[in-house]
């Protein structure tokens, strides 16, 4: 179970770094990252429409990026709470009731 927690969480990471890659290479107003890739206001990096291909494609990461989140949050919370189980029940002694 482990090892399927660890291999969401690694694909969980590249999500969000492609997010942020992606996020980046769209063109601005200002051109902000695409001008260090040489283009201008008429040029795009991956041909002429793909400003809408990377919206889209920008938007259905960030629902899977946000969806991967709210499902990692809660099975580590589930994971923290079966470590932190105690293995002996413990019997709790009340005050005055003192065994001979």
């Amino acid at each position: 179970m482990t090892i399927l927690f660890y291999l969401f969480l690694f694909l969980f990471l590249l999500a969000s770094v492609l997010l942020c890659f992606v996020i980046l290479i769209q063109e601005a107003k200002s051109l902000g990252l695409g001008a260090s890739f040489g283009g201008d206001n008429s040029d795009s990096l991956f041909g002429t429409s793909t400003a809408e291909v990377l919206k889209r494609f920008t938007a259905y990461l960030a629902g899977a990026f946000l969806l991967s989140c709210l499902i990692l949050s809660l099975w580590s919370g589930s994971l923290g709470r079966s470590h932190n189980a105690p293995l002996i029940p413990v019997r709790a002694e009340q005050p005055g009731h003192e065994e001979f």
